[in-house]
């Protein structure tokens, strides 16, 4: 969050910062299960890792295709609180050891928690809650799933897409995580997949 306002000022840009803590309980179900069907439908199976998407990334990456990433909710939370955003070798073995430290700790939902508190979604602002009254009006606890989809549709990038009005870009994703939303089932941190 520092980093982005100090970003904001050096382009003098409006510094914003709009962040809201809430805990779990009050995010909506929705949200949850539609940021693991975005970003990570193995979250509740893996420790971390997710070996079978790095195999995959790698696969395509040397394709020469668009590049992309493999991290885990778990590897983004790590970075999200502990680490700075530019990328390196030396910041990914970093992440590596965070992962793996709040795997031990922290159980499935507590990872959750912090991560859906600390993603940015929209310009400065950050957390399920702050992002629900600036795109949606409302508390987080009261996102339905396609306000949940469209907020988990802009996570790779939410400074250029916005959530609400939906681009057609955004709203083709949006319908896709609302579909595996549907193929995934209900959201059981107690249960594993």
């Amino acid at each position: 969050m520092l980093i982005r306002n100090v970003e904001q000022y050096q382009n003098n840009k409006p510094l914003v910062l709009k962040h809201d803590w809430v805990s779990i309980d009050k995010i909506s179900k929705n949200l949850q299960l539609a940021v693991i069907c975005s970003e990570d439908q193995n979250f509740l199976n893996h420790h971390g890792f997710d070996f079978k998407a790095i195999q995959k990334a790698m696969d395509n990456n040397q394709k020469g295709r668009r590049i992309k990433g493999a991290s885990t909710i778990s590897q983004q939370t790590a970075k999200n609180v502990f680490l700075w955003p530019q990328r390196s070798w030396f910041r990914k073995g970093l992440e590596v050891y965070f992962t793996f430290l709040i795997e031990l700790i922290w159980s499935k939902e507590r990872i959750m928690e912090v991560y859906l508190n600390s993603i940015e979604m929209g310009n400065g602002v950050y957390g399920a809650e702050a992002a629900s009254k600036f795109w949606f009006k409302k508390s987080a606890i009261k996102l339905n799933r396609n306000e949940a989809a469209a907020l988990a549709a802009i996570l790779p990038n939410p400074l250029r897409y916005r959530a609400n009005p939906a681009t057609n870009y955004i709203e083709g994703r949006k319908n896709w995580i609302v579909r595996q939303m549907g193929f995934y089932g209900p959201l059981d941190y107690d249960t594993k997949k």
